[in-house]
């Protein structure tokens, strides 16, 4: 019996206790994103490896734009200010849409339903500056839209997030 107390409670330190990999061990930061998005941005990390980004804003084709993406921190260049990530994510368009894109008028447009879904492979990398409670990040990857009709796209953003 007291082996399976030793394991329930094992496990539930090891459900509770977060190792933050933000900015100065922060677990949330907000920002503003340059790109596609161009808007808001927030990141959620939930340990030291792995978190939730959040980007709100305008697309590029002109129609309010809301994705989120699983992220994966990995320590590529043995540092502990730069870090490479990588994930997928979701987005959703809201807007007029079309099976496809075309040029009219000097911009992209598109018609026919209101809501796209896409989804995307991200990767990037991030500066978080000693004792500073910033992170600055550059981002790019492919965005395949699945519905209405099916394209692709290239997305690249740069930000920064503060965590208070």
């Amino acid at each position: 019996m007291s082996m399976l107390r030793s394991i329930g409670l094992i496990l539930l330190c090891s459900t509770t206790v977060v190792f933050a990999g933000g900015p100065r061990g922060k677990t949330f930061g907000f920002g503003l994103v340059a790109g596609d998005p161009l808007g808001a941005t927030a990141k959620f990390w939930n340990s030291s490896t792995t978190a939730f980004a959040l980007g709100v804003g305008g697309s590029y084709y002109g129609s309010l734009r809301v994705g989120g993406d699983y992220l994966w921190h990995f320590n590529a260049f043995n540092s502990s200010q730069v870090n490479l990530y990588a994930g997928p994510g979701v987005v959703l368009g809201f807007g007029t849409f079309h099976d496809g894109w075309w040029y009219e008028h000097g911009k992209w447009v598109r018609s026919s339903g209101d809501v796209g879904i896409a989804v995307r492979g991200v990767m990037g990398i991030d500066f978080m500056p000693r004792n500073s409670s910033i992170e600055l990040f550059m981002e790019a990857g492919p965005l395949i839209n699945i519905s209405p009709g099916s394209f692709s796209a290239f997305d690249f953003a740069i930000g920064i997030r503060f965590y208070p």
